[in-house]
């Protein structure tokens, strides 16, 4: 069977199937050989909590300038009678919609780039961003965000402006859903070295005590109000919980959340290295 590797997402994980039993042109304007898979709907895969508590936890992929792939880079492609262009660049490219996420239907399958998909990786689908690309990908609605590497295309709803990975669903904390409002923002180049913390380049910021998990969460509400971050609520060794930001790789911008959380009166922060 002969089918495109751009994928037709799901809507509250009910997935459309492009799979066609005749020749389809792929994303790159030639056919792609896919594994018979059936046709039912995508699903995500069967984790343990201890696995899931791994994904949320995944550390962001180093941004470096990456070169265009053979194939998914247009200059145009048609899917189901519609042309869809490659823009020329991925500089500075910003935008906020809504984000599906694809996982365990389309697990191995070649992407648009000729990459194989996998699911547990941090990785997206776009419909007209140059690939491979890197993209910073936040969630709206709790502040949490994650860096993907898109380097494949869709999705293919007018909708929805970025397919994640189910790894990367996850980290957003949307895996238990469709969708997700999200901000996609390109990164084109890595940070400058001499801007970058020390070490591992991987820092949190651990502030706030408070007696009750409610209390925790309110108090990250306020926050992700005024600006929107990765953040969770932790248990505190010596009793109560506190807020874990992060992580953070350059020094202004740790410094900068620092200077937040104290002018919100959350507390002077503990920096702490992270894995």
């Amino acid at each position: 069977m002969i089918a495109l590797t751009c994928h037709h997402r799901r809507f509250r994980q009910k997935s459309f199937a492009f799979i066609a039993t005749a020749l389809v042109w792929g994303c790159a304007g030639v056919p792609v050989q896919q594994p018979p898979t059936g046709t039912g709907p995508d699903r995500a895969p069967t984790v343990s909590q201890a696995e899931l508590a791994r994904l949320s936890q995944l550390p962001n992929p180093r941004v470096t300038a990456l070169d265009k792939s053979a194939t998914g880079n247009g200059p145009e492609y048609v899917v189901w009678g519609k042309t869809y262009r490659v823009q020329a660049s991925a500089a500075d490219y910003l935008e906020e919609g809504i984000s599906s996420w694809y996982g365990a239907k389309f697990h191995g399958r070649r992407t648009s780039s000729g990459e194989p998909f996998d699911m547990y990786k941090l990785t997206a689908a776009h419909r007209s961003l140059p690939i491979p690309v890197f993209a910073k990908v936040t969630n709206l609605d709790n502040g949490l965000s994650t860096i993907v590497k898109i380097n494949d295309r869709g999705p293919f709803h007018e909708d929805r402006i970025i397919d994640l990975s189910f790894a990367a669903a996850v980290k957003l904390d949307f895996h238990n859903s469709g969708t997700a409002r999200v901000r996609v923002e390109t990164l084109t180049e890595a940070p400058p070295a001499e801007q970058a913390l020390p070490k591992d380049n991987a820092y949190f910021l651990h502030a706030g005590r408070y007696a009750t998990a409610e209390e925790a969460r309110q108090a990250l509400r306020k926050l992700i109000t005024v600006e929107p971050l990765s953040a969770q609520i932790i248990a505190r060794g010596e009793g109560g919980f506190g807020l874990r930001l992060g992580p953070f790789t350059l020094v202004a911008e740790r410094q900068r959340f620092e200077a937040l959380l104290i002018a919100l009166d959350i507390g002077l922060p503990t920096l702490v290295p992270g894995r």
